[in-house]
């Protein structure tokens, strides 16, 4: 369950009306943040960065722009509602922007370059259309219907995508279509990745060319035995009944082969994926010569994950590595091979801490390439010609992200140079080459500034400068803008919890004030980091708050000891820290420790419930939206990972719920969920909700016809964050700010 919330991420950049910040004109355009970019691409040729962007009257409608680094001119390429004035998507593309957190936006929200810089793929509303860079006025479309996924092929021989469950290609040569597969029906999916392998592998295809375009690996799978939910999606107008194929934890998931075909002739092959069939396959990818297909597959326990190559000529098989853990083996995407066609870049945690290692292409481990004391969060980009590998990481500071380069040859293993210079959060993307990289940073006083670097750091010129000025966005409101304090207390058993605290509008420490406390507590997630704001937060502030957040045990971009600590038992040791963090705020002179009230979304929304039950005689108030609720009704790959097999693990499983625990719910609670979340059902609330009934416990309820796991609706975000706010004030006894 990646609970990162989408809409946390769009609320830094979101968008409202006075001289005060308000509700209404954080979720009105232009974005408070200023324009934002996403989606940033560095051509093939290193010449230009083409990325998207929301219209100045509204936001979430994306087009496609670019910068050319010669004259430094920023202009747009395709204009999304020239080309599809009214846009219509399919239930297919729905259900894949859900998974993608994108439900909210419209527009171009997908693009590629072909290999040779002169064409780009833009995917809109279901078709395809191939623009010229030097002329993108001629937008020339070339699929049409539902299409999925679509790919221009490495060489640029081809064109590829899904629809209809099936594979196509189009060779751009003659213009001719080819079904490259034929069964895609009903339960059966050819090129795509199933649900699990979307919403908690981070898998976003199901299919991967060769890099000389004589094959294609793709994934089949028959999802016939997952057990189907019947759910109703609730509208204002209608009740819709779904049947939705949903593994549970402990159910079955699909089953799921590997097959090779060729694009030119139509020639399948299926490759043996073992004897056991419960199995997860989470990544496939091609060496640099094309002559090995590399997967990577995944036990059900997920404590052991294999990379095996397999020869495209004859299928033989061997295992190249095998990663295992007691707990257990996290997925990523830091494979990387190496154009000499000997050598392969691969992450791993076994140390504890996640560092990069250098392999030849038989398994044996030539050596580290980073060590010591930190971890990196991904592999960004590698310079063959220098000798150079760029990584993401927080070695500095953990709250930060910054961008590091090191020797290829692992003699600065344990000595990484950091590139990105300012304090905060950097995002960067690198080109091919590796000779400019797109930096997009930010802090909590600064809004996200874009910028083109050389690999030493040294700047090129700026994308989008966005100066917090008068004429910025949120100009009229910095005078009000509150700082963000950091710091760290220690956990039950010694470990570092990092916080961060803004106080509020206009400050006296001689009062004591309530407390908003922001909790997410999941895995795979950082809610305390250095970078431009919550927007809300601030609100809260500036409405007479002290907004305070905790990353808990399990967090994200920390040591494994960290992270292990929640194993066959969520919401223990969560739970733990969020209260050490409760007692350490209600020592400070400035916080009435009568009034703290907790709020949070999806496993935020559990961790709510579960600190009421816990606490309800420290904590006067508690928000949750979109609970989990009992982790059995949540998916496969996502609650095994922590849990295991409910079989296995009874009493650990029991003692995670909300249920085990409700009896010492006792304050003031507001529960919200989305009529139609197909992600977090909204059966986790019903249920809830009976329990509550049963026990008499009285409490708030919202739910929102149509709304999907994010509430994601501009008038649902609206709505829910304006009932959040005056739940809180009326709770905590609060006046609006004047």
């Amino acid at each position: 369950m990646r609970f990162i919330l989408c809409f946390l991420a769009a609320m830094a950049s979101v968008p409202a009306s006075a001289e005060k910040l308000t509700l209404e004109r954080i979720h009105a355009d232009p974005a408070l943040a200023g324009p934002g970019v996403r989606n940033l691409k560095v051509s093939p040729d290193g010449e230009r960065v083409t990325f998207l962007r929301g219209r100045a009257d509204n936001q979430f409608q994306l087009d496609l722009w670019e910068f050319k680094l010669k004259d430094k001119r920023t202009h747009r390429l395709v204009d999304s509602r020239a080309l599809v004035p009214h846009e219509t998507i399919s239930p297919a593309e729905q259900a894949r922007r859900e998974r993608e957190r994108t439900a909210s936006l419209a527009g171009i929200l997908n693009y590629s370059w072909s290999p040779d810089g002169k064409q780009l793929l833009v995917p809109l509303a279901g078709n395809l259309y191939l623009v010229d860079a030097a002329n993108p006025e001629k937008a020339r479309l070339v699929a049409k219907g539902n299409v999925l996924d679509p790919k221009i092929s490495p060489k640029g021989r081809y064109l590829s995508f899904v629809r209809e469950q099936n594979l196509f290609v189009i060779d751009l040569k003659t213009g001719q279509e080819r079904q490259l597969t034929t069964d895609g029906k009903d339960t059966i999916h050819n090129g795509e990745a199933e649900f699990v392998a979307q919403e908690e592998m981070g898998q976003r295809t199901g299919y991967y060319w060769a890099p000389d375009d004589s094959a294609i690996a793709y994934k089949r799978y028959d999802e016939a035995p997952v057990p189907v939910v019947r759910r109703f999606e609730i509208f204002a107008d209608r009740t819709d009944v779904v049947e939705q194929r949903y593994p549970a934890a402990g159910d079955a998931n699909v089953l799921v082969q590997l097959h090779i075909v060729s694009p030119a002739t139509g020639v399948q092959r299926q490759v043996d994926l073992g004897s056991n069939p419960d199995i997860y396959l989470v990544r496939a990818d091609w060496s640099a010569d094309s002559k090995s297909l590399l997967y990577q597959r995944q036990s059900r326990d997920q404590k052991t994950l294999e990379l095996i190559a397999v020869d495209a000529a004859t299928l033989a098989q061997r295992t190249v590595l095998t990663e295992t853990a007691k707990t257990w083996v996290s997925i990523h995407d830091d494979l990387r091979f190496l154009a000499d066609g000997k050598s392969f870049l691969w992450s791993s945690e076994r140390t504890g801490r996640n560092h990069l290692y250098l392999y030849d292409m038989s398994g044996k481990l030539l050596h580290p390439v980073t060590s010591g004391e930190w971890g990196i969060d991904s592999l960004l980009a590698v310079n063959e010609k220098t000798g150079k590998v760029y990584v993401a990481s927080n070695r500095d500071a953990v709250i930060d992200k910054q961008t590091y380069a090191l020797a290829l040859d692992g003699s600065t293993a344990d000595k990484p140079q950091r590139v990105t210079k300012a304090d905060g959060w950097h995002d960067t993307t690198f080109a091919r080459n590796g000779a400019v990289f797109v930096d997009t940073y930010s802090d909590p006083a600064t809004p996200p500034q874009v910028s083109i670097r050389r690999p030493d750091g040294a700047m090129v010129g700026w994308l989008e400068e966005n100066a917090l000025n008068a004429s910025h966005p949120y100009g009229k409101y910095q005078a009000d803008h509150l700082p963000t304090e950091y710091g760290s207390i220690k956990s039950d058993d010694g470990q570092t919890l990092y916080y961060s605290l803004v106080k509020p509008s206009n400050f006296d420490a001689s009062k004591r004030y309530p407390v908003f406390l922001s909790t997410y507590g999941g895995p795979h997630s950082q809610h305390v980091a250095r970078r431009w704001g919550n927007t809300f937060d601030q609100y809260m502030a500036q409405q007479g708050f002290v907004v305070f957040r905790l990353d808990n045990r399990g967090s994200s971009r920390r040591e494994r000891t960290f992270t292990d600590a929640i194993y066959h038992n969520l919401g223990k040791a969560e739970v733990a820290d969020q209260l050490a963090g409760i007692a350490w705020l209600g020592q400070q002179s400035f916080v009435d420790a009568r009034r703290i009230g907790v709020f949070g979304w999806s496993y935020g929304g559990f961790m709510s419930l579960r600190l009421l039950s816990a606490a309800s005689d420290k904590i006067a108030a508690g928000v949750s939206v979109a609970p989990v609720t009992d982790w059995s009704l949540y998916d496969t790959h996502y609650t095994e990972q922590f849990l295991g097999m409910p079989k296995e693990n009874v009493d650990g499983y029991k003692d995670s719920t909300v249920f085990a625990h409700l009896d010492g719910l006792r304050s003031p609670l507001l529960l919200v969920h989305g009529m139609a979340d197909d992600n977090v059902l909204f059966s986790n609330s019903t249920r809830l909700i009976d329990a509550l009934v049963n026990r008499g416990v009285q409490f708030d309820l919202m739910t929102y016809p149509g709304a999907k796991h994010g509430i994601s609706s501009r008038a649902g975000q609206r709505h829910v964050y304006a009932k959040i706010a005056a739940f809180f004030k009326k709770n905590l006894n609060v006046d609006d700010a004047k």
